[in-house]
């Protein structure tokens, strides 16, 4: 009795992998009634040449240049005061929290905030060219119309406090300018 419940479960698990394995899974393998009624027409027809594959493309490639930002044109321009210049940092950090919804602020340092500003993030999107006036090329610093660092100081993931040092080149004295939309 044993030995024919288990010839029993082996055909029966056997029926079932054969009906997997050549059931049609989808309508586009499932046989046409012209298929049905000439054997020969499921057979595919030779040929010499393989079918042409598709063109390759290589699996990481940097995105093409994009057009030059123009919002950090004013950026200590003659011109312009240090009011403007705040306002212009600020509509650059609108415009990256604008692009990058999920991450917010960009964090860290001046240097590091001003590398994500220049381009150096997920989407190489850069709203401060990394050649421009305003960033020292020995530090990677964003610097005010006097040649100080920008303070860059997180109030929460979408408000960022940018500070000046003044006339003084000294921070957190009587002729700051910080800006806070």
């Amino acid at each position: 009795m044993k030995a024919n419940r288990l010839t029993f479960t082996l055909c029966a698990l056997i029926c079932a992998l054969l009906t997997w394995f050549f059931w049609p899974t989808s309508p586009s393998r499932a046989p046409s009634p012209s298929q049905i009624s000439n054997p020969q027409s499921q057979i595919p027809p030779l040929t010499a040449t393989p079918p042409p594959s598709a063109p390759r493309t290589p699996p990481t490639t940097p995105a093409p240049p994009a057009e030059r930002s123009t919002l950090a044109d004013l950026l200590n321009a003659p011109s312009k005061n240090i009011r403007d210049d705040l306002r212009v940092v600020s509509e650059i950090l609108e415009t990256f929290r604008t692009n990058f919804p999920r991450t917010g602020n960009p964090v860290g340092t001046n240097a590091e905030i001003t590398a994500v500003l220049a381009g150096n993030n997920k989407l190489q999107l850069a709203l401060i060219p990394a050649d421009h006036p305003a960033i020292n090329r020995s530090t990677g610093e964003l610097l005010d119309r006097w040649g100080t660092p920008f303070f860059f100081h997180a109030e929460s993931g979408s408000r960022m406090e940018v500070r000046s040092a003044g006339p003084d080149k000294k921070h957190h004295t009587a002729d700051d300018e910080a800006f806070l939309p």
